[in-house]
Formats: structure tokens, C-alpha cells, sequence
């Protein structure tokens, strides 16, 4: 199995520190806001990650910060005169229910920034002690010129550090040190969270929580660092120099990850350009598991372009992937009714849908007599294992419906064999998080049904020479993003 690592830039060999267990970190949210498609997309791509690599047999512990105070969680609590804390704490609630909503359940533990002071202020004194931080006035910073390495994962210079800065800190020995604590002890700072440190009354910066949490759960040394392309530098690459500094260990992790951008109608989602899209106003709009495979259709190292087009065909291709479970599921009871099956194979098919599931596992779906179908698994998992490529995993599938809804339509396949796919489908509904074996509450999953209605009314319009209509009807089926030849 390959992943691709943005450290080295090239798929590796998986390989981990511990045999069969990784220990995976990504970078949570900023708890002022409700969370956006774009959070949406990360944290649906790592927890498929989680969820593959369980499924090959790995023990993950996936950890996750939440950044609980910060400016904008501040400066957003000045705005609506309420505790920065409270805000905090309100957002937080929304986000992990928005998680839970899309189905993203793999994280094992979020870790506030606020719970891990104790840590936190650990970490920046021994870095204090070892020469690589310093103390001024206003707080404590990292000198980076200290670390030479600093940079080494965006492969920038740092003096592009300072296009970063949000503040010009003449106590600071160079514009490129960043901050580890902000003292907060001035009038024009009352309100503001503080906690007592050796350094006075101040608050974290952003980049050594993340650096204090991973240490007390994982050590200086862990496999797997994920986030945004955008946290990439320069976040991580601080985060690489304060703990492979304070612990003189390095590589800090074996693979950093990053998932793409994500763009609305070929532009950068913004409130100013007024394409910005909460979670919770999407799913007024689409299934949870329609978004999920909108961003699993594209790699998660890839930019993702989220239109309506998009989704509707998201939204028809879960459906077609249901309907023929459904399909399947008729042919399976057709079989166990006419009793042409087994003992054992029918004591299966006398219990209950969740029952059966568990029994499937009894069932391979490697190395069957039905090709089409060996094809299918060995492409998805093909894909699977080179860099988590959903989108050719994907792919796979749909040749492989087509052909076997005609067998199943011809009574071509065995008992067994149709069992064996229920099985691959039961596994691949783990693995991607929408449980296609569910097909009975799916709101469009008569979509097909009516595309052929559709196609038949637009037929015989034609027939009767009535063109005009017809192409209206075309021509609106597009809008919804829905695919016409004539």
C-alpha cells in the first residue's frame, strides 16, 4: 500500500512505527463559525482514510485539536458580547454534530487546546531553556533562524514568514519568529481569556497547541500528520520545527497529508463573493450521503469544484448503486422463496437484514467464478491501496452494475456468488461511509424510473414532431445537471 507523502513528494510504502498501529493527527477546527464544505471535505477524506486502514487490518487511534481560543474566536465573542469560552463551546457543539451528521465517527479524541495549558506552557519553557525561543515584553517567540531547517516541508524561503504576520512586533528579534505566548495583561486586553504562565498572564499561540496536544498523546514521534493544503506553511512547518527542536528527534512524523482545495463554481469559496456554504445549509438542500460522495468522486489530494451539477449527479449515482442492491436483494429472496438454496445458505437468509450482514463475511469475494465481479474487486481495491484513490475505486463499480444487472436479469448467477457481492458491498459501504445497502429511506431512489419516463414522454413527443417541446424538456434537464443524447 502507497501514500503520498508531501514531505518527500512521492507515494511511499506504508510503513508504520509500530507494527499494525498508527496513530494519526489532524488539525481540527477554529471554533467561531459554523463549519464549511470545505472542513467538510477534509474531515470526510481523513475519516475515509481511517476507515480503509482499519479495514487492511490496521489499529488507528485518530486524534484531533480543536483550537478553542484564537483571535477570531475573541474578536467574534467582542462582537456578540459573550464569553469568548461560551462561543467556543456553542461552535464546537455544532461541529462535531455537523461531523456526526456527515457520517464522519472515526475521530478517537478531540483535544481542546484550553484542556492542555499545563502542557503547552511545558513546552514553550523547555524550548525557552534549549536557546531556540525567547522572551520580550510581549510575549515568548521562536527564533527561527535557530531551527535550519524551518521551511523544509513547503520548500519556502523564511522570509515569506512574514507575508503571514498579522502584527508588526518591534520586540521581536527578527519579523519571522512567531509567537508562542502573547502576554495579555494591558487594560486594552480586559475581557480576554488569560492564564498564568512564567512569562505573566497571556494566552497561546496558534501553532504550539497542536505540538503540546500530539506530544502528550503520541510522543515527539508519530505516523501521520493530515490538514488542509493551506495549513501547510506556514502551520505545519512551525510545528515541525518546535517539536523536532524541543525533542532533538526527527522525522516529527513518517507522512504529512493534505487534502486539496476546494472551490464553488471555479472561484475560492468567500463570504465576500457570497459562495460561502455552511455544512448546515447544505444538507437543507442534499443528503448527507449525496455531499459524502460528491467529495469521495474526486482525490483527496486533488482541487474539488462544488457545483449543483455536481451534486445531482453525486445525488443519481448513490441511487443507481442502491437501486442495484435493491435489485440484487430481489434476487437473493427470489432464490431463498423458490427454495432452490442450500440448508445453511437458507438458515442465513431466514434472519434479519442486520444478521445477515454479520454472516456475509462467510461469503469471498476474492477469486469468484463470476469475472465481471473479480474485475470490479480487484480494480477497487487497486485503487484503494495506491494513495486512497476513491475516484478509480469508484469507477470500478459502475461497468460492473451494468453487466451484472443484465445477469441478474438473466438468471445467470449463483446463490453464492450473488451473496459473495452483497458481501463486497456491505465492505465497501464501511469503507466510504454511505451504507449503500440502505436503500429503502433514499429519497431519489426511484430516479431512474423517472429518467426513463421521462425519455419515454420526449420520445414520442418527437415522434409527433412536437421538437420544440422536447428540447425545453432537454434543455431543462441539463440545467439540473443531467446528461441528454438524442
Amino acid at each position: 500500500m502507497k501514500i503520498y507523502s508531501t514531505m518527500s513528494r512521492e507515494k511511499e510504502d506504508l510503513k508504520t512505527l509500530f507494527k499494525d498501529k498508527i496513530k494519526l493527527f489532524v488539525c481540527g477546527p477554529t471554533v467561531y463559525d459554523d463549519a464549511h464544505i470545505g472542513h467538510g471535505r477534509t474531515y470526510i477524506s481523513f475519516d475515509m482514510i481511517k476507515r480503509y486502514l482499519e479495514f487492511k487490518g490496521y489499529s488507528v487511534f485518530y486524534l484531533q485539536n480543536i483550537t478553542d481560543v484564537d483571535d477570531k474566536i475573541i474578536n467574534r465573542s467582542k462582537e456578540r458580547n459573550m464569553e469568548s469560552s461560551q462561543l467556543a463551546r456553542k461552535y464546537e457543539k455544532r461541529f462535531i454534530e455537523d461531523m456526526a451528521t456527515l457520517n464522519v465517527t472515526s475521530v478517537n479524541y478531540f483535544a481542546r487546546a484550553t484542556d492542555h495549558m499545563d502542557e503547552i506552557i511545558d513546552q514553550i519553557q523547555r524550548l525557552v531553556e534549549k536557546g531556540f525561543a525567547y522572551v520580550t515584553e510581549t510575549g515568548v517567540y521562536f527564533e527561527v533562524s535557530k531551527f535550519d531547517e524551518f521551511g523544509k516541508l513547503s520548500n519556502r524561503n523564511i522570509e515569506e514568514l512574514e507575508t503571514h504576520r498579522i502584527d508588526i512586533d518591534d520586540s521581536k528579534r527578527s519579523s519571522n519568529d512567531f509567537a508562542l505566548w502573547k502576554n495579555r495583561e494591558g487594560e486594552e486586553f480586559a475581557g480576554e481569556p488569560v492564564w498564568d504562565s512564567p512569562w505573566g498572564k497571556g494566552r497561546p499561540g496558534w501553532h504550539i497547541e497542536d505540538t503540546a496536544i500530539t506530544e502528550k498523546y503520541f510522543g515527539a514521534q508519530y505516523d501521520i500528520h493530515g490538514g488542509g493544503l493551506d495549513l501547510i506553511f506556514p502551520h505545519h512547518d512551525a510545528e515541525i520545527a518546535q517539536i523536532e527542536a524541543v525533542s532533538g528527534k526527527s522525522p516529527l512524523v513518517q507522512y504529512w497529508m493534505h487534502t486539496g482545495f476546494l472551490n464553488v463554481s471555479g472561484e475560492k469559496m468567500s463570504k465576500s463573493l457570497g459562495n460561502f456554504i455552511t455544512i448546515r445549509e447544505l444538507l437543507k438542500e442534499y443528503s448527507p450521503e449525496t455531499f459524502r460522495f460528491f467529495v469521495l468522486l474526486t482525490h483527496y489530494r486533488s482541487l474539488i469544484d462544488f457545483s449543483e451539477v455536481s451534486l445531482h449527479q453525486a445525488e443519481r449515482n448513490v441511487s443507481r448503486i442502491k437501486n442495484y442492491v435493491e435489485a440484487l436483494d430481489g434476487a437473493i429472496a427470489g432464490e431463498y422463496e423458490s427454495g432452490n438454496v442450500s440448508d445453511n445458505i437458507s438458515a442465513i437468509l431466514s434472519l434479519d437484514e442486520m444478521e445477515i450482514r454479520e454472516e456475509l463475511s462467510g461469503f469471498n469475494y476474492h477469486n469468484t467464478s463470476y469475472d465481471a465481479f473479480d474485475e470490479c474487486v480487484e480494480q477497487f481495491f487497486a485503487s484503494m491501496d495506491d494513495d486512497f484513490s476513491t475516484p478509480k475505486a469508484i469507477a470500478a463499480i459502475f461497468p460492473f452494475i451494468k453487466q451484472s444487472n443484465k445477469d441478474l436479469e438473466d438468471k445467470k448467477l449463483a446463490i453464492e456468488d450473488m451473496l459473495a457481492v452483497k458481501h463486497f458491498f456491505s465492505d465497501v459501504s464501511e469503507i466510504l461511509g454511505i451504507d449503500f445497502l440502505d436503500y429503502r429511506d433514499e429519497t431519489s431512489a426511484n430516479d431512474e424510473a423517472l429518467l426513463e419516463i421521462i425519455a419515454d414522454v420526449r420520445a414520442k413527443l418527437r415522434s409527433e414532431k412536437q421538437y420544440e417541446l422536447s428540447d425545453d424538456i432537454r434543455d431543462r434537464l441539463v440545467q439540473l445537471g443531467i446528461e441528454v443524447s438524442d
